[in-house]
């Protein structure tokens, strides 16, 4: 196989490697990263003594996502509490054929926020097995477990995924609709209508920006999560409509500038997780659709 052959072959595999890598990380730039050490991997021994390249290619990239995760421990980059993972944000209309290649099995900014919780182990497990059909033997021989204990750090992962992360209502104007009236409410500072677009059990998870730099604010419950919006009803007229990891979400753009990335989980029609990202190195890297000023 020649190597314009060999390129042509590996970028028909580029977009799961990509979604896989991000669902690992949680950082498009690492993912992006990761995807091209997994291509020098390839070109360098050539695909001529690949027997099934696609499954070759997971396992590598899974193992350079896992010595980047390995190395983030032993630096302490992850941050003890909560972390907003790199969101993918898109136009409105969904019109985005890279964004929906990336979140082709649909991944709210939400799961991937419980995903951050997971230890590296049974992070790994779920997105492998769950997400990406990898069998059990294969994922053993990439963390040098037995097939046993693999299958139980996924399934100790699948019941800690489904106690935290809320199942997003599948009709997006549903959830377009909720958020709608949870602005609206924020704007005319109606706190009894803010607290009935809200799931009982809501959460607010915000990285604090500028005032609280790679830290998270955590809210929990209605009352405190109505209190905070009432607050930043001043940036109301700065909103606009965009999909945040293919759910409704809102970019808050003063003066077209990006201040901050607001995704919402909706389900059962009220709202139960909002997730901010308002850190302005980490907006400036993402790809954000233009705003209107």
């Amino acid at each position: 196989m020649d190597h314009d052959e060999l390129a042509e072959r590996f970028e028909e595999h580029r977009p799961r490697l990509r979604s896989l890598a991000y669902r690992l990380l949680g950082s498009l730039s690492e993912a992006d990263d990761a995807v091209q050490e997994t291509w020098l991997r390839l070109d360098r021994v050539g695909g001529d003594h690949v027997d099934s390249l696609g499954a070759w290619l997971t396992t590598v990239a899974t193992r350079v996502c896992l010595n980047t995760l390995r190395s983030r421990e032993r630096r302490r980059e992850t941050p003890m509490e909560p972390h907003v993972p790199d969101p993918v944000v898109g136009p409105e209309d969904g019109a985005d054929p890279e964004h929906e290649a990336l979140l082709a099995d649909s991944v709210g900014l939400a799961m991937m926020v419980v995903l951050e919780t997971l230890s590296l182990d049974e992070r790994l497990c779920f997105v492998l097995h769950d997400m990406f059909a990898v069998p059990f033997d294969d994922i053993a021989e990439v963390l040098e477990r037995s097939s046993a204990s693999v299958r139980q750090l996924a399934s100790r992962a699948r019941r800690r995924v489904r106690d935290r992360a809320p199942v997003p209502d599948a009709d997006l104007r549903r959830q377009r609709d909720a958020v709608d009236a949870f602005f609206a409410a924020a704007r005319e500072g109606d706190f009894d209508a803010l607290v009935a677009t809200l799931a009982p059990d809501v959460v607010l998870r915000s990285d604090g920006g500028d005032a609280r730099p790679g830290l998270t604010l955590v809210l929990r419950g209605p009352r405190e999560v109505t209190g905070q919006a009432v607050r930043t009803a001043a940036l109301s007229p700065y909103l606009h409509p965009v999909l945040v990891n293919g759910a409704a979400g809102a970019l808050v753009a003063p003066d077209g500038r990006p201040m901050a990335v607001m995704a919402f989980t909706v389900s059962g029609g009220r709202i139960a997780a909002i997730d901010v990202l308002a850190d302005p190195d980490r907006l400036a890297a993402l790809d954000l659709p233009p705003v209107g000023v």
